[in-house]
């Protein structure tokens, strides 16, 4: 697998923070990572943005409506979400937002907590390609890489997002 020179990830997050700072003047936003690029950016962007309410994490192992293909990831967590989503304003955060199978996933396991008022999907990287009707509302970076790349975020300290050649692709 070749890896191509990747991009600051720095700069990003202050632009994901200044798009998401409107919708984080309602009291009391809560903001949801889904593990694992999603939850070290969400990790990020709630101690810089300050939020009330603590951090909650999930991990839609469980949820992938596609893990008869893929397999069932070898390190499932337990999702933590640490305040009532009912009726309230969530921010849910991931790294790349693909075909939208994963939100999907993330948004069925936070409704298995309560329903929500308004889901804002916040992701690092829109690299289109959906298979489901789910855009994000805050995308840092659009990209449309060539067939047989992946963007792959590295972390969690430092964070490094890569453009990768996936193996037996052109």
């Amino acid at each position: 697998m070749s890896t191509k020179p990747g991009w600051d990830v720095e700069p990003l997050l202050e632009a994901m923070m200044r798009s998401l700072a409107p919708w984080c003047q309602e009291a009391e936003t809560g903001m949801i990572g889904i593990y694992t690029g999603g939850a070290w950016i969400a990790r990020r962007l709630h101690a810089a943005m300050g939020l009330d309410l603590p951090l909650g994490e999930v991990d839609i192992s469980f949820y992938r409506d596609d893990f008869s293909h893929i397999g069932l990831h070898p390190q499932v967590r337990a999702s933590h979400i640490p305040f009532d989503v009912d009726g309230r304003q969530i921010i849910l955060v991931d790294d790349v937002c693909y075909t939208g199978r994963t939100v999907r996933a993330a948004m069925n396991e936070i409704f298995d907590y309560g329903r929500p008022a308004r889901i804002i999907l916040a992701v690092l990287v829109d690299r289109g390609g959906r298979e489901l009707p789910i855009q994000p509302d805050v995308a840092a970076l659009r990209l449309t890489p060539v067939p047989g790349e992946a963007i792959k975020l590295i972390g969690p300290e430092p964070l490094c997002l890569e453009l990768r050649q996936v193996e037996g692709r052109p």
